[in-house]
């Protein structure tokens, strides 16, 4: 029987495939009602961009009026000038200006009187995308005072539209998916499907001169033994590469909507979607743990695995700087704009530090404590102390220097962005000690130079987000994950001992953020700050980290549910998938002109075929048996 008549893997490869097309399809529908409607007869409108809308002031007083524009997004920031509206003429017709604004969050209004310089109203309104309005400024039947009022000239677009037409899509396929598997259990549906089998392999093999029966045992054989090694955890790969393709959706610009962007400084729990990278320096600590231990149970030498993990990391970091400045058609690379840090650079030291801190804690063999032992529920913990003195030695050193060391004309551990946050008070203060130490290490020209602060918050002073300071909390990060490996190996097939110590870490972590950030967003101790790389946005992420796993282990390695595919696959070709998706970005299949660049339907289907192709790709490379592994 051919090993790929009943093979899983083969049906995911065409559901995928199906879903390409289909999506394709369905968005196409969707792009039909992300057109703005028809604006208002008398109105003359610019051409909008995604995130806008037009706004037409209409001034009946007789007195100049400044318009101040405020987001909700943007933490203790001062009213924003957005322009000038002329007084209406003693015998003439009210004046118009015409201003484009920001439809992502809502926004405050507020008109001054030029001649009184005061404020004569305030209004708050969220605008929609490429909707067109009016505001009336003019007096009641007392001159002293001023009534604003809004009115919608034309609708705005639903802009949300093509993500359900795209979810609709991919939901049904999951389920038809689900369905045929469901269905070719049953014994008519097997021995159907056993009999086309048999009946085309048998034609194959008497037409092939080459065919033996032997061919048929060994396909059989290929079809019980898994490709890889069985001692691989197959829940984190899935883990892995689900947030893979999440991060290769949202590098790719996640269908132009700004909740799939990062956040612009402190972060709300949607922000945690855009936070894909972040998951792998937990399951990395993971995965160190797992192969380590492998490693030394087979009687490797520990200076040959020291020397690997030396490798290792020069590698990640190499490849990390690599991609991270391109410049194939600009001439020669200049170091006045070399940048330094990068992800994988991140990703480099703290698999690094890790390894090597586990390397020297970790034993030849598991000791076998006995259940009656005192510290038996956290053995998994006491027996790598030395390990944990060392990362709260360092977590010391993080809470030392972001809020002890004196930053130059800025406030000693401010946390802020800088630029029109905090009243314009500390405009060139983005990111405190943090930002103020990749200044003085790396120099401004060799570190990001367009941080998401930028946006909102005007900020001008260059930032990294992958910079030294937040690198000793994604040690801190790694070893949390470090510590989910840790209970995989000491609690090996006790599968509730693992969920309940999974859901107890993930407990306690939940609590620490609470505490840290005051369940807010800005008011806490230590906001949960991407860009910082805070404290309290690892314990936040590492509490979601271990309640995921919880789901993957056990609906995957546990009851076997769920295969894992289609992200079980990028999940094993993760270096592959991750540099490859940065380096082909720009080229087709996974970018092409686009008829309409300012629609969120074609940018959707654009970023999400892109995605699906590197999916299909590495269930490719599944299939042939090439990993990229360094």
């Amino acid at each position: 029987v051919r090993s790929d008549v009943m093979a899983p893997e083969r049906e995911y490869y065409r559901w995928t495939v199906c879903a390409v097309i289909v999506l394709l399809i369905a968005l196409c529908a969707a792009h039909m009602t992300d057109r703005p409607a028809s604006s208002h007869p008398h109105r003359k409108t610019s051409v909008l961009k995604m995130d806008e809308a037009s706004l037409s002031v209409i001034n009946e007083i007789e007195d100049d009026m400044m318009l101040y524009v405020l987001s909700d997004h943007c933490f203790q920031c001062l009213p924003q000038l957005l322009g000038i509206i002329p007084a209406r003429p003693a015998s003439g017709t009210p004046t118009m200006v015409g201003f484009v604004v920001d439809t992502q969050h809502a926004l405050t209004l507020q008109l001054n009187s030029t001649s009184a310089h005061s404020e004569q109203c305030k209004v708050h309104f969220h605008f929609g995308e490429q909707g067109n309005y009016s505001l009336w400024v003019k007096n009641l039947n007392e001159p002293s005072r001023v009534n604003c009022s809004m009115i919608i000239d034309s609708e705005p677009i639903n802009s949300y539209l093509p993500i359900l037409f795209a979810f609709l899509v991919f939901a049904f396929l999951a389920a038809l998916s689900a369905i045929w598997n469901t269905v070719k259990r049953l014994d008519v549906v097997t021995n159907l499907l056993l009999c086309l089998g048999s009946t085309v392999e048998t034609e194959r093999l008497i037409n092939s001169e080459l065919g033996t029966p032997n061919r048929l045992i060994d396909a059989s054989t290929e079809s019980i033994i898994p490709a890889t090694t069985g001692r691989r955890l197959r829940s984190l790969d899935t883990f892995r590469g689900l947030s893979l393709v999440i991060m290769v959706f949202v590098n790719y610009g996640g269908g132009g909507y700004w909740f799939f962007r990062h956040e612009s400084w402190n972060g709300k729990l949607i922000s945690f979607f855009t936070s894909a990278a972040s998951m792998f320096v937990f399951i990395m600590g993971t995965s160190v743990g797992l192969s380590l231990s492998g490693s030394l149970r087979r009687g490797v030498k520990h200076t040959h695995l020291l020397w690997r993990i030396f490798w290792r990391s020069f590698q990640l970091f190499l490849i990390g700087v690599i991609i991270i400045n391109p410049n194939y058609c600009s001439g020669p690379l200049s170091w006045d704009s070399f940048r330094i840090p990068g992800v994988l650079q991140r990703l480099g030291f703290t698999y690094l530090v890790v390894a090597v801190l586990d390397l020297v804690v970790s034993r030849d063999r598991l000791n076998n404590i006995l259940s009656s032992e005192t510290w038996y529920s956290v053995h998994d913990v006491c027996l790598y102390w030395p390990a944990w003195v060392f990362v709260i030695a360092l977590e010391t050193i993080w809470l030392c220097l972001t809020f002890l060391l004196p930053v130059p004309a800025c406030p000693t551990g401010y946390l802020g962005p800088g630029g029109i946050g905090d009243f314009g008070q500390y405009q060139n203060c983005t990111g405190g000690a943090a930002g103020y130490i990749d200044r003085w290490l790396l120099r401004d020209n060799h570190i990001y130079q367009t941080p998401s602060s930028r946006v909102v918050y005007q900020t001008m002073m260059p930032f990294d987000p992958e910079g030294v300071l937040g690198t000793i909390n994604s040690i801190l990060m790694a070893f949390l994950g470090l510590q989910a490996g840790k209970i995989l190996l000491h609690y090996r097939d006790q599968h509730r001992q693992i969920i309940t110590r999974f859901l107890i870490w993930g407990f306690i972590l939940g609590i620490i953020s609470a505490a840290l950030t005051k369940c807010s967003r800005n008011d806490g101790f230590i906001p949960v700050n991407k860009n910082l790389w805070s404290l309290s946005y690892v314990t936040t992420l590492s509490c979601f980290a271990f309640v995921a796993l919880v789901f993957f282990y056990y609906s995957v390695d546990v009851k076997k549910w769920w295969s894992g595919a289609p992200f079980f696959y990028p999940g094993m070709n993760s270096i592959l998938v991750y540099v490859g998706h940065e380096v082909f970005e720009e080229y087709f299949p996974f970018r092409w002109k686009m008829a309409n660049s300012q629609s969120h339907a074609e940018h959707l289907a654009q970023n999400l075929v892109a995605t699906s192709i590197w999916v299909i790709i590495a269930y490719l490379l599944y299939r042939k048996k090439i990993f990229w592994k360094i």
